[in-house]
């Protein structure tokens, strides 16, 4: 053996990899090593337990259970090998205890490297990536290898996968075949057919069952109709696939975002939510807190599935790398299709019942089918056209010639408008900011619509109530990424819009303690006049 700690402890490669890419997000160790820290102790104990990381980028998550399987034998071994490697340097002789000490060691690398820890890559570099992170080697055949394997893929498999496309998507993902079907991509670029949602047969290859699958999905794709909330998601197709394999425990980090909206994620969501093998949670509201200089709006979190236990969830709330609550309760509260992340908003939740909700009034995507590139218009009034508004509070004028074809009643009624997007799914810095559209006007789907409404008095009472901080926290428990629609002000109740309303008689109405109030005032930052104008 040479030099065996150095093999294994190379300077840290993989905490300068963490952000390489938004869509595939490389895991900090220390990430990695927070959730191994969810699983059971004596699961690093035996020589049985068995791991699988089926989504591998850098091979994070695997080179740090290995240490953990060794120093459950072999406790502090760096430091032992560290100095048996620096008699060797200096052409000392070892003792009998040392080379048995030495021997033992490399015995126990290669029975958890052959039998306790397996991988599937994403890629072909992440699976060299992954490889030299385990086995100090991208091939695990070579003399380089801590441990030889007859393959130089040893149990961190790579496979290049095609999608099977139906209808022009694929069957297992979604992708659209104009933009990865096999003309589209060629030879030379990946096709993001991963292995673990396309291969139906994929765990017998290993011809074995997990006792844990651990690991960061790819979180989305991008399918030629838009980046970030608009690409296609992905990373619950690996959830999915993988509790199907039935492991007896199973931890992946993945997009907050399935917590209240997500393209296509409402059969996930509805799964997570009632799922009470979920036993805890933990939410990071920024993803910078687990990802440095990442964006991914709406914020990350991981959890841990166990097989054989049901019970409530704890949830632990994380912002600015610290714990700001942790409570023990139900994913899912009574009268909620959505995750409430805010545990101290389940008593303000609770107490707000409703029969009617302000949703009932905000119009659905688009409300009078108006693109948001629409550019038949004028600038300036050269006719009686109806005036629009556009991005950016920015109004023209429609031509004549444009036919108006839904919501033609509200044309001519006073509105609330409101944007669509904005933020990034943080109550404590998202802000709403509506605006009165007068009579003949109407709006692009930047907007989304309150309204209509008879007397430009009632929109003004609307927009009273919207710019409370109460109406901002109920809106807030369901607004989890930028993007917001109809849905997103379900929990906020509907209220007599003949008067204006202040948060004094909103706090006096729902019979809210000092602490619920000062925890709304605490959540929702007060609009300054230059915002309020903006």
């Amino acid at each position: 053996m040479n030099n065996l700690l150095e093999k294994i402890y190379n300077p840290d490669v993989l905490s300068c990899l963490a952000n390489l890419s938004n869509d595939e997000v490389f895991t900090p160790p220390e990430v990695a090593n927070k959730m191994i820290d969810l699983l059971p102790k004596e699961l690093f104990e035996s020589d049985e337990t068995t791991f699988l990381d089926p989504c591998c980028k850098s091979g994070v998550f695997l080179r740090e259970i290995m240490k953990r399987l060794l120093n459950a034998k072999f406790p502090n071994y760096e430091e032992k090998i560290a100095l048996i490697n620096e008699k060797k340097m200096n052409k000392e002789k070892l003792t009998n205890d040392e080379m048995q000490y030495e021997k033992a060691l490399q015995e126990k690398i290669d029975w958890v490297c052959h039998n306790q820890l397996y991988g599937i890559s994403i890629t072909r570099l992440t699976s060299l990536l992954s490889r030299r992170s385990l086995y100090c080697s991208k091939n695990a055949n070579s003399k380089y290898s801590i441990s030889k394997f007859d393959t130089d893929y040893g149990h961190i498999m790579f496979v290049d996968m095609k999608h099977t496309f139906k209808n022009g998507k694929c069957i297992y993902c979604g992708a659209s075949e104009s933009e990865y079907g096999e003309e589209k991509r060629g030879e030379e670029l990946e096709s993001h057919a991963y292995q673990f949602i396309h291969d139906e047969n994929i765990v017998e290859g290993f011809n074995m069952r997990f006792d844990v699958i651990i690991g960061n999905p790819p979180y989305q794709l991008n399918d030629g109709g838009g980046v970030g909330s608009s690409a296609v998601p992905l990373y619950h197709k690996f959830v999915e696939r993988a509790i199907k394999l039935s492991p007896r425990y199973l931890t992946m980090i993945i997009p907050s975002r399935w917590f209240a909206g997500g393209k296509g994620l409402d059969e996930f969501r509805e799964f997570m939510l009632k799922n009470r093998h979920i036993v805890q949670l933990h939410d990071f509201i920024n993803a910078s807190d687990c990802f440095p200089g990442v964006e991914i709006k709406g914020g990350v979190c991981y959890f841990l599935y166990s097989r054989d236990k049901e019970d409530d969830c704890t949830i632990t709330t994380h912002q600015n790398g610290h714990i700001i609550s942790s409570m023990k309760r139900p994913l899912l509260e009574n009268n909620s299709d959505i995750f409430i992340r805010y545990n101290e908003a389940i008593k303000i939740y609770k107490k707000v019942v409703f029969n009617n909700s302000f949703s009932e009034i905000v119009e659905t995507r688009n409300p009078f089918n108006v693109q948001s590139n629409y550019a038949d218009y004028f600038d300036h009034i050269k006719t009686d056209g109806v005036k629009i508004y556009m991005m950016g509070k920015k109004t023209a004028y429609m031509k004549n010639s444009y036919k108006i074809n839904r919501n033609e009643e509200a044309v001519g009624k006073w509105k609330v408008l409101i944007a669509k997007a904005s933020g990034i799914g943080d109550m404590q810095t998202d802000l709403l900011k509506p605006f009165i559209a007068e009579p003949n006007s109407i709006c692009t789907e930047t907007y989304l619509m309150i309204g209509p409404f008879k007397t430009k008095k009632i929109a003004e009472n609307v927009i009273s109530y919207i710019s409370t901080k109460f109406f901002h926290f109920m809106f807030g428990l369901r607004k989890i990424s930028q993007n917001t629609t109809k849905d997103t002000y379900k929990f906020i109740p509907l209220q007599d819009f003949n008067k204006s309303w202040n948060d004094n008689e909103l706090y006096k109405m729902y019979n809210l303690t000092k602490e619920e109030i000062n925890y709304i005032e605490s959540m929702v930052r007060p609009m300054s006049d230059e915002e309020e104008d903006a």
